[in-house]
């Protein structure tokens, strides 16, 4: 289809101006009106997604479907996908008919409210699917601003405080991004990131103010980029901003956020960081292994002695993004596929966990942990949603949540037994913090006079809940409908990284063989599946 990646970025866009000149009034009828036109038009623009999705071709590692044409001061509107970025589109568009049906109580400016969430997918689609360099950061800041606005109007108490924080964090977080790219074009004379991916900056040594930086201009252009994307992961020290956006966010509000906002700083270095600065990534993948395992285990402690249901998950969050950047910073193929595998997984199961505490708020109006207990007797569907995304986000087998984990794990343990073993320790944390939760929300006697009239979920929450629970389940069975897809762009990236970087070849393809076999394995099992 003509123009396919613009109509897929815009729809939302487009219905959000109809909703921003049409709908008039405060009324039930225009509240309802606006709930309808934002979810038809994520309805839309995911079935406009699966389009692009069944005309992907998985064995082309180029970018596909791509567009452009010229646009202001000489820069270029450039569009395309390759097998990593084309299923972050599917992330989004996925997820945002179930964050819009999340919103289907709010009364408060719900025209707005509506408004903001269209404008934040067209954003958050437009940095995945972006080709040029200011292009992407256009997209990447902006998306700043609906977030913002959804915490300060729309969030809790505090949500002055957190909305600041938030976008504070990220935005400074992306100024060295900026001066980095400034400084790229004045190198590569473009701002074409196909052509970057190609462009070889200078990994010479280097003296500056006295130190000397191994990787040259990598290292720095590394460190720049850096800046943003461990913010908006968010990695361990730069992620204090998350617990309070999410809870101060509405609902919907904190599953956007986890599912799709915090994959941006993953996306991004898969997309610039490792590709484009291979040296700078090499010298400096040791620093982000040590990080990324202090994270996982810091954060898990922290999360154990949380009260506040969101807050707790939040900080599981931060512990389950450490192992996306270690899978990243493996660099090897079992890495790069776990780590994908893992922020796809993370936006399935950590939005089903906002929106199940979401459930019991909206009924009960509190987060505190000591407010609930023995909701099973009153609510059992609930309870089996409830721990399906608990064991799923602790990795049970079977579910996605331990196939991006043990892939990551495979890698690391190649690269640095150490850091594999210390962060091994949060797969042991995760279930005592997540099986800890479950417990007093969930088990026991229904012994508090404001639970005992709460009701079990409705027709509306059920139907959230099942592609959630359907896709979490699908994946753990079924990983190679993943694997196969993004396996021929990660086996690129790593071969272009290992050739940057004089990695003899044989040496990381014994790495890929777990990787291989389970692509093999799930493959030769769809047909026998397919034939029932």
């Amino acid at each position: 289809m003509l123009n396919l990646l613009s109509i897929v970025t815009f729809t939302p866009a487009v219905a959000a101006l109809i909703a921003a000149v049409f709908l008039r009034g405060e009324d039930e009828a225009a509240q309802r009106n606006a709930k309808w036109l934002a979810l038809l038009a994520t309805l839309a623009t995911f079935a406009f997604s699966l389009i692009l999705l069944f005309g992907f071709d998985p064995s082309d590692t180029g970018f596909q479907f791509v567009e452009e044409r010229a646009w202001i001061m000489g820069l270029t509107y450039k569009l395309g996908v390759d097998g990593i970025s084309v299923l972050f589109v599917m992330l989004t568009t996925f997820l945002m008919p179930i964050a819009i049906g999340a919103c289907w109580n709010v009364t408060h400016r719900v025209k707005e409210y509506m408004i903001a969430f269209l404008l934040l997918e067209t954003l958050m689609i437009g940095v995945f699917v972006a080709l040029d360099m200011v292009l992407f950061y256009l997209f990447f800041e902006a998306g700043l601003i609906p977030m913002f606005l959804i915490i300060g109007i729309w969030g809790g108490q505090n949500r002055i405080y957190a909305a600041f924080k938030f976008f504070l964090y990220t935005f400074i977080g992306s100024v060295l991004m900026l001066v980095a790219m400034i400084y790229m074009y004045g190198q590569a004379g473009t701002t074409d990131i196909p052509t970057l991916l190609s462009y070889e900056f200078d990994a010479g040594p280097i003296s500056l103010m006295g130190w000397q930086i191994a990787g040259g201009a990598q290292t720095l252009l590394f460190l720049a980029f850096f800046a943003s994307f461990a913010v908006k992961m968010p990695m361990w020290p730069v992620h204090t901003w998350l617990p309070d956006a999410h809870v101060q966010a509405p609902t919907a509000g904190s599953v956007v956020l986890a599912a799709v906002l915090l994959k941006m700083g993953g996306y991004g270095f898969l997309r610039f960081s490792l590709p484009m600065f291979p040296v700078g990534s090499e010298i400096l993948a040791p620093l982000v292994l040590w990080m990324s395992a202090i994270a996982i285990v810091y954060a898990s402690l922290v999360a154990m002695v949380q009260q506040d249901m969101k807050k707790l998950v939040a900080y599981s969050s931060v512990a389950h993004m450490g192992f996306v950047t270690m899978g990243i910073f493996a660099a090897n193929q079992q890495g790069l596929d776990g780590a994908i595998f893992q922020m796809l997984s993370h936006g399935f199961v950590s939005g089903a966990l906002f929106l199940v505490v979401g459930v019991v708020y909206d009924r009960i109006h509190t987060r505190d942990i000591d407010a609930y207990g023995g909701l099973v007797n009153r609510m059992p569907v609930y309870a089996g949603v409830f721990m399906l995304f608990t064991m799923a986000n602790v990795g049970l087998p079977g579910t996605s949540g331990f196939v991006g984990e043990f892939l990551t794990f495979m890698a690391v343990f190649q690269v640095n037994t150490w850091v594999a073993a210390i962060a091994a320790t949060g797969v042991i944390f995760s279930a005592g913090y997540g099986l800890w939760l479950y417990r007093r929300v969930v088990w026991g006697q229904l012994i508090k006079d404001s639970l005992k009239s709460i009701t079990d979920m409705d027709g509306r929450e059920k139907l959230m809940f099942a592609p959630l629970v359907a896709m979490t389940l699908l994946l753990g069975v079924y990983p190679a409908l993943i694997l196969d897809l993004i396996g021929p762009s990660t086996e690129a990236l790593v071969a272009g990284y290992n050739d940057a970087n004089g990695i003899v070849p044989e040496a990381a393809t014994s790495l890929h063989a777990v990787t291989d076999a389970s692509h093999a394995t799930a493959s030769e099992a769809a047909p026998a599946a397919s034939s029932h």
